[in-house]
């Protein structure tokens, strides 16, 4: 149908409608210029519904025929739906000028109007699309080694940017560049205004490129109260779920100015280190006398250890030509070191402990609390709820074996043991 065709159409309606004795309607009446906008806001709509129904059910066919991911995906977040919204605009651009080419200054506002709304459609398909990158590469092994979930955010925010120029550019038809070059005298207040989305930027940059953090990594900031999995590192925000299930947000930089735990180290290990210790009463410590050596020698894991240090001190006093009952000059052993001996025979044939990590019992400085003895080694299960029990089980073995060597863990005298 031509121009003059549609034109003539619209005018024989109105004056169908409306018959003035006078004068005819003519394409210069307001009321010919309100219908055709009418009529072109209406066909618009009526394109994109045909449009949307139309990839609707061609694309849902397109889906079931194939097993591919990234089509499901971009339909999942609307990308042909908002790319859909194209099309009236487009449509906007071709009958405008047919319909209204008698008003220039009516003409003009319709296809600005029409530029604005390709405009923003095109940027909202294109956030759809990011999306979609996002999304999918989520699900890829690469996501917990380098995650793009800033540079996802970064690109939305420069599109957004462009946006807003270019619509502000149509809006008082001047060029893009030209906008763009008043910029830099408000230069200082966009940095203020955009100091944390800055940082964070290039904070991302650091934490992708050295590989840092990845989302899933068990990180620890005490002085933010933060102990938990990292979930999501944004352009912005970083939000960690801690232990406790509450979600901690920090801003993206903090994670390369502030001193920050991270635990992948362990997680990629052999396994999780225990190290705990046990105070002990001084007043226990003494020297093996030969009945707890007999009593002790039954003890299949320490059997070995003291018939070797006997026979080494035995050869010793041979040698010095010192009488092993001499209390000032002859060697013997003591309670703790044949109790520290113990335990690590205990840990070594310990199922649960990784013996290929450290694995050592060691005496810490003596204090008011008394003689810290210190368990250091590593338990091959890094799962949480695993760790403490092996962890726990372990030290009441320990603390139920003491009494078989004389000592006494110390603790703080309470009211039920004056009684």
């Amino acid at each position: 149908m031509q121009a003059s065709t549609i034109q003539h159409f619209i005018l024989d309606i109105l004056n169908t409608m409306f018959r003035y004795p006078d004068s005819a309607i003519t394409m210069q009446d307001t009321s010919y210029q309100f219908i055709s906008v009418i009529l072109l806001i209406t066909t618009a709509a009526l394109v994109l519904w045909a449009v949307k129904m139309l990839v609707r059910s061609k694309m849902m066919t397109i889906l079931l025929r194939n097993n591919h991911d990234w089509d499901d995906t971009l339909h999942e977040q609307g990308f042909f739906n908002r790319l859909g919204h194209i099309t009236p605009a487009l449509f906007v651009f071709v009958a405008a000028p047919i319909l209204l080419e008698f008003n220039t200054l009516l003409l003009n506002f319709v296809l600005k109007a029409a530029q604005i709304y390709l405009v923003v459609s095109s940027i909202i398909a294109i956030f759809a699309l990011l999306n979609t990158v996002e999304v999918l590469y989520e699900r890829s092994n690469l996501a917990q080694k380098a995650p793009i979930t800033g540079f996802i955010q970064v690109s939305k925010l420069i599109f957004a940017i462009i946006t807003i120029l270019l619509t502000i550019s149509l809006i008082l038809d001047k060029s893009p560049l030209l906008l763009l070059s008043g910029l830099t005298a408000i230069a200082a207040i966009l940095l203020l205004i955009f100091k944390d989305t800055i940082l964070g930027f290039v904070a991302g940059i650091q934490i992708a490129a050295n590989r840092m953090f990845n989302t899933g990594d068990w990180i620890e900031m005490q002085a933010y109260g933060v102990d938990g999995e990292i979930r999501e590192i944004g352009l912005n925000v970083v939000k960690v779920q801690n232990w406790d299930k509450t979600i901690a947000t920090l801003p993206t930089y903090t994670l390369t100015n502030e001193v920050v735990k991270n635990w992948r180290g362990m997680t990629q290990s052999g396994g999780r280190r225990i190290k705990r210790s046990i105070q002990i009463d001084m007043q226990s410590i003494t020297f093996l006398d030969q009945a707890m050596i007999d009593n002790l020698v039954n003890i299949r894991s320490i059997n070995h250890y003291l018939k070797q240090k006997l026979t080494e001190l035995q050869a010793y006093h041979q040698d010095q030509h010192i009488d092993q009952n001499d209390l000032l000059n002859a060697r013997r052993l003591t309670n703790i070191g044949t109790f520290r001996a113990y335990i690590e025979s205990y840990l070594r044939q310990h199922p649960q402990i990784n013996q290929s990590l450290t694995l050592m019992v060691r005496q810490l400085k003596p204090t008011e609390h008394g003689l810290a003895l210190e368990i250091y080694c590593f338990s091959s299960n890094k799962n949480w709820v695993e760790y403490e029990g092996i962890q726990s089980d372990i030290f009441d073995h320990v603390l139920a074996m003491m009494p078989l060597f004389k000592l006494r863990p110390y603790q703080s005298i309470t009211d039920a043991s004056r009684i």
